[in-house]
């Protein structure tokens, strides 16, 4: 970590967290020299993208390949009616930009698979999981297991949100879900429709948990799936055991690389 440079300007910027016992300048300053991948820029993406960049988190890869729809408005905070037609990552660059000059911000407009996973998590201190389908979740958990690379997972659907955090010495997506179910059995948001405000809920949950993980403190998701149930307005925990016949994390993996997995079907270990 580099020595503390706040210039003026940031210590007004960054002064609520800067009067923090937790944070002070020396915190401040490692959310500056941060670098995190947001995967996704939709509806969990956007409350990710808009309070890292907030508090200061010096470089935000964003990587999506979609355009921002006019149906994607009612969540999707980041993106305006201007934006319909842009490249989601363009379009949350372009916000971030107008947020805080402090950011690097680096729009990846692509999909995230196993030509540029690597590339895209070089020099990565965390990873915010926002995608919305199980292919890209499967391949952000082992890509970040085998690189030793803390991340945060969540997941909505119409009422419900899940969260949960991975480290390199907790439980991971494939402890919980060795293989992807069968498709078309879960349906996704376009077919089941979501609460305009859950992903904010859920977002704002990635987004304290990377802040955490970047300073230091506080107690991670990790080993924990919290269930958020808007409905009822009530949380749930799930403790999550490693599981040593994981795939990617047990005693034995059978995956040592991205490679070795096929994620356009049921994501699991080629045969």
């Amino acid at each position: 970590m580099s020595g503390l440079n706040l210039d003026p300007v940031q210590l007004d910027r960054y002064s609520r967290h800067i009067i923090m016992d937790d944070v002070g300048p020396t915190g401040q300053q490692r959310l500056l020299d941060a670098d995190v991948l947001v995967v996704g820029a939709g509806g969990l993406g956007a409350p990710v993208v808009q309070y890292l960049a907030a508090a200061g988190v010096g470089t935000l890869r964003i990587v999506d390949d979609d355009d921002v729809e006019r149906s994607n408005l009612q969540r999707q905070i980041i993106h305006a009616d201007a934006d319909v037609g842009t490249p989601k990552a363009e379009s949350a660059r372009a916000y971030v930009e107008r947020l805080n000059p402090d950011v690097d911000v680096r729009a990846h407009v692509a999909h995230l698979d196993q030509s540029n996973v690597d590339a895209l998590l070089d020099g990565v201190d965390f990873v915010v999981d926002c995608s919305d389908n199980f292919s890209t979740r499967f391949l952000v958990n082992d890509a970040c297991v085998l690189r030793e690379i803390p991340f945060s997972h969540a997941a909505i659907y119409r009422f419900e949100g899940q969260a949960i955090t991975v480290t390199p010495d907790s439980a991971c997506y494939r402890c919980l879900f060795p293989e992807a179910p069968p498709a078309g059995t879960i349906p996704d948001c376009a077919e089941a429709g979501v609460l305009g405000v859950l992903p904010g809920t859920m977002g704002c949950v990635q987004a304290t948990e990377c802040v955490k993980a970047l300073l230091g403190v506080g107690d991670l998701l990790a080993g924990r799936l919290l269930f958020y149930d808007a409905a009822a307005m009530s949380f749930e925990e799930v403790p999550v055991e490693a599981n040593p016949g994981c795939p990617v994390c047990g005693d034995d993996p059978a995956i040592d690389s991205v490679a070795d997995v096929d994620y356009a079907e049921r994501c699991a270990v080629q045969s």
